[in-house]
């Protein structure tokens, strides 16, 4: 026998048994065909299922059994009615006896039982069938007139599961049907899955605590044969790519001692069927499939209907679960479709665990073979171990395998661990989580010769704190495939360039969030700094200026020249620096811009390198200056005005007493003097001509609001009692 067929014998644990199938396809020799005739006939039991992938698939579904209970003839025939308009099997009893014995000849699906007031038999046959095991889960719907006395509560607690009350609605009693059916169902389906499960860790149990291949495949076929209840399952691997169609009958339920029986493949074509296409495959009747056709001659009679089951490894088809039974037009229920599965899959990973025995062991010696080169090449690094140890820098050597053969005393202590203590630990476990990743893709580049220096790697230290060092590798040995790789602690230095960054980056945006603008330039004027404030004050973008722009362009002619005369004389802040001078600056349209600047020089060491400014905007602030100064004259001449109309009252005032007297002595006198005298119309005159003037005081009065009141004949005059009673001392008058 060759090395291949020497490994499928290793993988099947070189088990030896009788046959696989009485007076079947396997070869003819004589002791195979005594092997047969020790398989007698048994039972045959199978519960029918389907192929849920591409295969054949057919369920026979009848309608549910209904049992119909009732004393009235008439009444239980209105139930029958409805039940078989339901589409329902029918059972009828006329009382509680005969009920009981029709549930004991078979056990209907759901059962109507009508109910009266004095039905003792009724409640005893409720507490029967909801203490019978074999009834338990069958549901009873009590059935009572609308002014029954049925004492519903008896009912429910003697096993009653729904009542209905007559007049029967026919649909609402159908309904009611079809729920209590489907939640028995449900849970008579919860239980098997329970069963399933328990079946399913008894054999995971035998899985995990046996490593005789044999013991575990019979264990599991055996309960599988239990579970599904058909005659035989047996477990056939496929051959070996140099094997042809010679394939391997493992074990099989029914028999104990079988196992590694040599099939020839090209008559079991069903077999060979689902090996080629994994899928599932079910046979009916094995006297009347087609692909049977050219080897039914050879085939036995005794199995009728077959169930065959790839039995899969990553895509990769190990085997077949066989199940066969003795009576045929049968099909594997959904439920032992599912479990078959299961079992099928925990099969693979023992299969393939079989027959990855004997790579394990040419690995191992692989393996020590390894070793055995890397103890040589370690042999051979003695030589530089002086130069090593001596090195202020950590060294280190790895294997191909990411082992470390070597590292110096330096290496140890910037790692954290004691003397000699990492040789042979992978390398790649030192590396921080972080960095994991580039650690890996380094290390695949070392095979394509991608020796990388200068890169920062992240380390875990022995004592659990973070090692960042600076890594160069290097090919050590050539055609070996070793790596030797040095560093030096770079923690401290990184962690002052992350503060720098840090702090560059926020002067950065400093700069920029300042609404002035900012400009830096070389003592040539080249700008090398341009921040926000500055792109708003002049229009230019950063891009447009930095490199591209002389600072004198931001200028009005000449005065980038006085700015740097200014920064280097000591009289406007002193020598490198201007305070706060006002000029025009040139925005990118031409136009002249009114700004402040403060300006310094940059000084490395003692000599300056480049200018600095801060040009605020006073465009906004002229504005304003302006507004203040137009709001100014505005209040002037608003004061002028009150001033005015102060001295205007202040006339009223002084007019008031003189006018009111003469106004008094020219009354006096027209009512001295005869009306038609000439010195009356002169007094009259003088009447006249007062009350106008009194008039204008009034109008001065109402203008300066100043109050006023009633003299001669309808004029009212300033009153300068309340005008100067509303004035308080050293304050202007009211206005």
């Amino acid at each position: 026998m060759g090395q291949a067929r020497m490994r499928a014998k290793h993988t099947m644990g070189l088990l030896t048994g009788p046959a696989f199938d009485k007076g079947a396809r396997a070869q003819k020799a004589g002791p195979l065909q005594a092997h047969l005739k020790q398989l007698g006939d048994g039972p045959a039991r199978i519960v029918v299922g389907d192929s849920s992938r591409g295969g054949h698939r057919r369920r026979m579904r009848e309608s549910a059994r209904i049992l119909v209970v009732d004393q009235d003839d008439q009444k239980r025939g209105a139930l029958e009615t409805t039940v078989e308009e339901g589409g329902y099997r029918l059972s009828s009893a006329s009382g509680a006896d005969e009920a009981r014995a029709t549930v004991e000849e078979a056990i209907p699906d759901a059962i109507l039982l009508a109910l009266t007031g004095a039905d003792e038999a009724g409640f005893e046959l409720l507490h029967w069938l909801s203490t019978d095991p074999r009834t338990a889960d069958t549901p009873v719907i009590v059935v009572t007139s609308i002014d029954g006395e049925v004492d519903l509560t008896r009912a429910f607690e003697e096993g009653a599961t729904d009542f209905v009350r007559r007049p029967i609605r026919s649909q609402e009693l159908l309904a009611r049907l079809g729920n209590h059916l489907r939640m028995r169902d449900a849970a008579r389906a919860l239980a098997r899955e329970k069963q399933d499960a328990k079946v399913m860790l008894e054999l995971t149990q035998a899985l995990a605590s046996s490593l005789d291949l044999r013991e575990i495949l019979f264990t599991v076929v055996r309960r599988i044969a239990e579970v599904v209840q058909v005659d035989r399952v047996s477990i056939v691997l496929a051959p070996e790519p140099d094997q042809g169609d010679v394939g391997y009958v493992v074990v099989a339920s029914d028999n104990e001692k079988l196992s590694n029986l040599k099939i020839d493949l090209s008559k079991y074509p069903e077999i060979q069927q689902v090996l080629r296409t994994s899928e599932p495959l079910l046979i009916d009747d094995a006297t009347t499939h087609p692909i049977l056709d050219g080897v039914r001659g050879d085939a036995s009679t005794r199995f009728r209907s077959m169930f065959l089951l790839p039995i899969v490894w990553q895509e990769q088809v190990l085997g077949v679960l066989f199940l066969r039974a003795a009576t045929p037009g049968h099909e594997v229920a959904d439920r032992e479709m599912g479990f078959c599965r299961i079992v099928a899959n925990a099969t693979a990973i023992a299969l393939r665990n079989a027959r990855v025995m004997q790579s394990l062991r040419d690995h191992t010696q692989q393996v020590t073979f390894a070793r055995f080169e890397a103890e040589r090449r370690l042999r051979s690094l003695e030589r530089y171990a002086d130069l090593f140890r001596s090195s202020a820098d950590g060294i280190g050597v790895v294997d191909p395998e990411a082992k470390l053969l070597f590292a110096n005393p330096r290496a140890h202590d910037l790692l954290g661990y004691e003397e000699d203590t990492l040789s042979g630990k992978d390398m790649r476990t030192l590396v921080h989580p972080d960095d994991e990743e580039l650690m890996q893709t380094l290390w695949d580049g070392f095979p394509e010769g991608h020796f990388p220096a200068d890169v920062d790697l992240q380390f875990r230290r022995g004592d659990g704190a973070t090692l960042i060092a600076n890594v160069a590798f290097s090919s050590l040995l050539h055609g070996e495939g070793s790596v030797l790789f040095t560093f030096r602690d770079v923690t401290e230095a990184r962690r002052m360039e992350t503060e720098l960054v840090q702090t560059k980056e926020f002067l950065e945006s400093l700069i920029h969030a300042s609404p002035d603008g900012i400009v830096a330039a070389d003592l040539d004027g080249t700008i090398i700094l341009f921040n926000d404030g500055a792109e708003r004050i002049y229009g230019y973008s950063a891009s447009e200026a930095i490199g591209k722009l002389n600072v004198r362009e931001l200028y009005a002619d000449g005065l980038a020249r006085d700015v740097l005369a200014m920064l280097r004389s000591p009289q406007h802040g002193g020598p490198g620096r201007v305070e706060s001078i006002r000029l025009d600056a040139i925005d990118n349209q031409g136009e002249r811009i009114p700004i402040a600047l403060s300006a310094a020089l940059i000084f490395e060491g003692d000599q300056p390198v480049a200018t600095f400014g801060i040009f605020t905007d006073l465009r906004d602030r002229l504005r304003v200056e302006e507004r203040l100064a137009h709001a100014q004259h505005k209040l002037a001449l608003s004061e002028k005005q009150a001033l005015i109309a102060e001295l205007a009252g202040t006339a009223a005032h002084e007019l008031n007493q003189p006018l009111t007297s003469v106004m008094g002595y020219a009354e006096l006198l027209k009512r001295k003097l005869d009306a038609a005298s000439s010195e009356y119309n002169a007094a009259d005159i003088i009447v006249r001509e007062s009350e106008r003037m009194a008039d204008i005081v009034r109008k001065i009065g109402k203008i300066t609001k100043y109050e006023t009141k009633s003299y001669v004949g309808e004029q009212r005059i300033l009153d300068l009692d309340k005008a100067s009673e509303s004035e308080a001392p050293g304050r202007a008058p009211k206005r």
